[in-house]
């Protein structure tokens, strides 16, 4: 068992889905939640008591807008006026589907801000503290399109592949920070195949309709092309993996990408 008491986990757009998940895996372990994401009022006060009622001794909403870089920098500030980051784990993302040359640019600049330069605006603000104290988890949601490419997909890959490359240089350069006793400072990306979350719902509504509106033959033909184990991930999977990484000995597993994509990029 993971044990976090007295850490702190930061996770951005963790008021559902795989966000929720890595927090509340966070949360069973014993650490306060920074909630993060744009919600209302209700909503961010019920994933709040969820959290609670899994065990974090204390979880905050905060709701800073992050296809704004400094919306970003802001969000750890104020996080750590509260309380130190230990464990930041960068969820929060978008996507579009479109051919190459039919994506609006202010689309592809939007997937990149959220899904990119806002991980690289809270990894520079969180990390150096970290470092301090010789413990620190950064964890980046990338996504199997980190890895490969698909159609369609041109910001939404491109995103990815630098949330990638991008965490592979954090991870270098933080390499040295603390030691194998403290549990060190280590970066890392799990990446994702076809989860069942509100990302994939259009993609699979798209397909559903091919089948006379039948779900389940929607999924089936959706994961049929390039995950050969058929299977849906759900997102506690995802909270489960990251929960590992952020254990004390894995401080030795530093600048991976680890998919989750049922032998997807193992073709």
């Amino acid at each position: 068992m993971t044990d976090l008491a007295g850490k702190c986990a930061l996770v951005t757009g963790s008021v559902q889905g795989i966000g929720l998940e890595i927090a509340r895996a966070l949360a069973e372990a014993g650490a306060a939640i920074a909630v993060h994401g744009l919600a209302d009022g209700a909503t961010a006060e019920a994933a709040c008591a969820e959290l609670v009622a899994a065990g974090a001794p204390e979880a905050r909403f905060f709701g800073h807008d992050l296809s704004d870089p400094e919306a970003a920098g802001a969000l750890v500030r104020e996080v750590l006026a509260w309380r130190p980051i230990d464990i930041l784990v960068n969820n929060a993302g978008i996507q579009h589907t479109a051919p190459l040359a039919e994506m609006p640019l202010e689309v592809f600049e939007r997937i990149l801000s959220i899904n990119l330069t806002a991980a690289f605006a809270t990894m520079q603000a969180a990390l150096p503290g970290m470092a301090a104290r010789g413990y620190g988890r950064v964890i980046n949601i990338a996504s199997v399109h980190g890895l490969v490419a698909s159609v369609n997909k041109a910001p939404y890959v491109a995103s990815k592949f630098g949330l990638v490359g991008m965490s592979r240089v954090a991870a270098l350069e933080y390499a040295a920070a603390g030691s194998r006793e403290s549990g060190g400072v280590t970066v890392n990306c799990i990446c994702p195949g076809w989860t069942e979350t509100a990302i994939i719902e259009p993609q699979i509504a798209a397909r559903a309709a091919l089948h006379g509106g039948d779900r389940a033959a929607g999924v089936a033909d959706l994961l049929s092309e390039k995950q050969p184990s058929r299977r849906t991930s759900v997102a506690a999977e995802i909270g489960a993996l990251a929960l590992w990484l952020s254990n004390p000995i894995a401080h030795n597993l530093t600048g991976a990408s680890i998919p989750v994509d049922g032998g997807w990029t193992a073709q």
